[in-house]
């Protein structure tokens, strides 16, 4: 996660995100390291959020932004939802988080 600082809305959008799986890992996006920031504005009604996938030719990116898109618009319905696809920085191994490396070696 490369944003570091989250108001309290913005971390439930994140604990919403942690609802999408890499189908390709089974590890949600949030904890592979592939949300890098949510920005939620309550006043203008907006939620955007930055995310990257693991390579740029990754065969379930269309798939994993869909899904990102349809839980945020359903939770979220008052809202307009942006979801952007970002490649800096380059996504890394080093952005898993702890619970993630767990999942991943089971």
């Amino acid at each position: 996660m490369i944003q570091q600082n989250f108001t309290d809305e913005e971390l439930k959008v994140v604990e919403v995100l942690k609802q999408v799986p890499d189908p390709e890992v089974g590890v949600n996006i949030v904890d592979l390291g592939l949300v890098y920031t949510v920005i939620k504005d309550d006043e203008k009604k907006t939620l955007v959020v930055d995310v990257t996938l693991s390579t740029p030719g990754c065969p379930v990116g269309d798939t994993i932004i869909q899904h990102i898109q349809t839980i945020l618009e359903v939770t979220y319905p008052e809202y307009a939802v942006t979801v952007n696809l970002v490649w800096e920085p380059q996504w890394t191994p080093d952005m898993i988080s702890e619970q993630g490396k767990m999942e991943l070696n089971q």
